[in-house]
């Protein structure tokens, strides 16, 4: 009697093989200690996120401070990628977010919380004018004492802040320039004063140094340092004149309202070189 034996087929081969990987890879899977398979057990870019099935893998199964910002590629985390409250203060350490990390119109109003802005967060200099949109800051929003005249630019406190009648304002003056002979030529000046008159002097007189006085420029007091003024007048006492077109107050042109007073002087016709005009000056509120 004749044993049967199988013949090995190509077959057979393949069916055997498939079965084998398929109950091995069970067996496999099944054999594996719970997380016995960690990150140093896998080759880099085994994982990649086709493989991975959607809510597979949760917060939950993320050891704290396990993704890093190393471990993100570009564009990896997404605004529609984060749940709204995820990140807080608390996540975010100092210095991680510079004004240079964020686009324009992505922090506004409505996204900042009460009180969450303070004087000690913001840089100096960090807020200018350009910064604020027109009537973004009121009254209502300014602390009482807040704003103080140290604070104010002088053409503000000018107008908030009026020279009260019978107070005198002093200062100096000085303008010229240099012209070559047989030209015409003229120089500028104005003065400012510290603070505006409620209106333009009534008069504006140029007295000579030494001259006599009157009673709208008494003269100088204090040893002849002092220029005095009646209420409401604006005088400026001239010192030093030389090489100018005129003699005493016919060499200088002055032009007055509530915030100063601009100087006009010319050079000599029948001179050349340097011409100057200087003085002191005060006005008197009326």
């Amino acid at each position: 009697m004749k044993r049967f034996r199988p013949r090995l087929t190509y077959a057979n081969v393949i069916a055997s093989l498939a079965l084998f990987v398929a109950l091995g890879g069970s067996a496999v899977a099944a054999g594996l200690a719970k997380n016995s398979v960690g990150p140093n057990q896998l080759k880099k870019g085994a994982v990649k996120a086709q493989k991975i099935a959607k809510q597979a893998v949760t917060s939950g199964k993320i050891a704290p401070r396990a993704v890093t910002a190393g471990k993100l590629g570009p564009n990896a985390v997404l605004p529609g990628n984060l749940g709204a409250g995820i990140i807080d203060a608390s996540k975010i350490s100092a210095g991680a977010v510079t004004a240079e990390k964020i686009k324009n119109n992505v922090v506004t109003g409505p996204k900042i919380t009460n009180g969450a802005v303070t004087s000690q967060k913001i840089a100096q200099n960090g807020v200018a004018t350009s910064n604020l949109s027109e009537k973004s800051v009121t009254t209502a929003k300014l602390n009482e004492g807040a704003v103080t005249a140290a604070k104010l630019a002088p053409e503000v406190l000018n107008n908030v802040n009026p020279l009260k009648g019978g107070q005198t304002l002093r200062g100096v003056f000085s303008l010229g320039g240099t012209k070559k002979a047989a030209e015409d030529a003229s120089a500028f000046a104005s003065v400012s004063y510290q603070q505006p008159l409620t209106a333009a002097p009534l008069v504006v007189n140029v007295v000579q140094k030494g001259g006599p006085s009157t009673g709208l420029c008494p003269g100088l007091g204090g040893g002849g340092t002092t220029p005095e003024a009646a209420a409401g007048v604006a005088c400026l006492y001239l010192t030093t004149e030389t090489n100018l077109e005129g003699v005493g107050p016919a060499a200088l042109t002055a032009e007055g309202n509530r915030l100063g007073v601009t100087l006009t002087a010319k050079g000599a016709k029948a001179g050349e070189g340097n011409f100057v005009a200087s003085g002191i000056w005060a006005v008197t509120a009326p």
